[in-house]
């Protein structure tokens, strides 16, 4: 049995982050003892960990944050199975998110050095947003905001080549970093007038991060993607192994 002060010290949190944490029901409900203290248990200090480890990741926002959550959830309402499966879950879309990094910094190189695409073929906006696995309406925020300008057909429909998808990729990559979509097209624009690779990302986003180039911000989210998904892994363990015991 452990008070507050000890889980906390345990888990490596503020005490307060624990009662937080009860409050948002990310660990079961806590007993109280006559003295009307708290008394946690040995589930309580597993379900803490499980959250630490979850919440450990600094690109742990949007939709991954989303995934993240639903695992301590289901852990809070000690469901661990389903805490597994959505930490399986997890673990498969930081991969793919892992791997549409990768490709970015691929198609970035490319498009510094100015090599662009010879291929023909064409795709609807709708055809776009299924390669890209974005929706139609992203697609059109993002030519909206001047991120991207697509050519029509005689019938007045969009037409993305592939070198509006190597693009798009790309942005889609830079939107998983965190960056806004103006930041962005200042990126863009001011990359489009240089030959060499060195950006200085600094001045051109206007953010208080390191001199960096488009591939170094991809860069930074690949390692912090690999974070993630070494954390999903542990919680992935924790979890066996928790189901396993309780057999």
């Amino acid at each position: 049995m452990y008070q507050t002060k000890e889980i906390a010290s345990l888990v490596g949190v503020h005490p307060n982050t624990v009662r937080i944490y009860e409050q948002w029901r990310y660990i079961s409900s806590v007993p109280r003892g006559e003295n009307a203290y708290r008394i946690y248990s040995d589930l309580h200090l597993f379900q803490l960990k499980i959250a630490r480890i979850a919440f450990r990741c600094e690109i742990v926002q949007g939709l991954i944050r989303t995934k993240a959550r639903a695992i301590v959830e289901a852990s809070g309402k000690e469901d661990f199975t389903l805490a597994l499966e959505y930490a399986q879950n997890y673990l498969s879309h930081l991969e793919q998110e892992y791997y549409r990094a990768l490709e970015a910094i691929e198609l970035s190189e490319q498009w510094m050095c100015g090599i662009e695409s010879v291929s023909i073929r064409t795709y609807t906006r709708n055809e776009a947003a299924q390669v890209l696995d974005l929706s139609a309406e992203v697609l059109r925020n993002w030519e909206r905001n001047g991120l991207i300008t697509v050519s029509r057909l005689s019938n007045g429909s969009r037409s993305y080549t592939e070198n509006e998808i190597k693009r798009l990729k790309m942005i889609r990559t830079l939107r998983a970093a965190h960056y806004s979509t103006s930041a962005i097209l200042r990126l863009m624009n001011k990359a489009g007038t240089m030959s060499e690779t060195i950006i200085n990302i600094k001045k051109v986003l206007e953010t208080p991060e390191e001199n960096e180039d488009i591939i170094s911000v991809t860069d930074r989210l690949t390692y912090s993607l690999e974070q993630a998904m070494a954390s999903a892994k542990e919680l992935i363990l924790l979890l066996r192994a928790k189901l396993y015991l309780e057999l």
